[in-house]
């Protein structure tokens, strides 16, 4: 059965508990940072950080306003990095059918530099880095070896807020429409982000560009599946259309 995460940002604290925990089970050494005048660090994901807390500020009338956004791989149901990598060493990235984690493994040590920038560029949230000194390409793994043993994933199991869900993919949407409606009250603007697409369901309260650059799916991985098959049939819907309004 598929799984799911649904990451709740409206009960972020930005505890940064959740980005700490993936750092420690996976064993990954600390990032040397400077203070640059936000709370967020590091500045950007990288080969020792596979999750990290968003920071981001903009004003509201004369308030200023803080949001958090817990980013990750989103484990997408079409994987454009899957896609780039079989063109070049078949087994690199695999899809955990199980689960439908997105799985970076030994063999991305095999990829040249020319797949990995494919794949980053085509990733649709920015997400794989590659280790200057191993070579691997990596990311959030969903932390498949505990839910593999039925454990939720390091950053599930240590958030204290509520933030950060996980379980089947169905029950995951059923979670995130019902706090949706209840947000949609106090938030005119709250939406999930391309829920039909991805095994990471954020829920956020407004606009996108209040949070990251890449909240919504951005460049080449952008299109859904649903545009793509809408696509390849309004085509076929404009043939038909004439015959359509004969019997009308």
């Amino acid at each position: 059965m598929s799984k799911a995460f649904f990451i709740d940002t409206s009960r972020c604290t930005a505890c940064r508990g959740c980005q700490v925990a993936c750092k420690e089970w996976h064993e990954l050494p600390a990032t040397k940072t400077r203070q640059r005048g936000t709370h967020q660090n590091p500045v950007d994901l990288n080969p020792y950080t596979y999750k990290l807390v968003r920071f981001r500020e903009h004003k509201v009338n004369d308030t200023v306003k803080w949001n958090f956004f817990p980013d990750q791989c989103r484990h997408c149901l079409e994987a454009p990095c899957k896609d780039v990598a079989d063109n070049y060493v078949k087994g690199a990235v695999v899809r955990d059918e199980e689960t439908g984690a997105i799985i970076y493994t030994e063999l991305t040590k095999q990829l040249p530099n020319k797949a990995f920038e494919e794949m980053r560029s085509d990733c649709p949230y920015d997400i794989p880095r590659r280790h200057d000194g191993t070579g691997l390409i990596v990311k959030c793994d969903m932390c498949i070896d505990r839910v593999s043993n039925g454990l939720l994933p390091m950053c599930v199991k240590t958030c204290p807020s509520g933030a950060m869900n996980f379980g089947a993919r169905k029950e995951m949407l059923n979670m995130a429409n019902k706090r949706l409606a209840v947000l949609k009250r106090e938030y005119p603007k709250a939406q999930l982000v391309d829920e039909d697409d991805v095994n990471v369901i954020y829920l956020i309260t407004e606009k996108p560009e209040f949070y990251h650059d890449f909240v919504l799916a951005q460049g080449f991985g952008a299109i859904t599946r649903k545009a793509a098959l809408a696509k390849l049939v309004s085509p076929v819907k404009a043939q038909l259309r004439p015959l359509q309004n004969l019997f009308a």
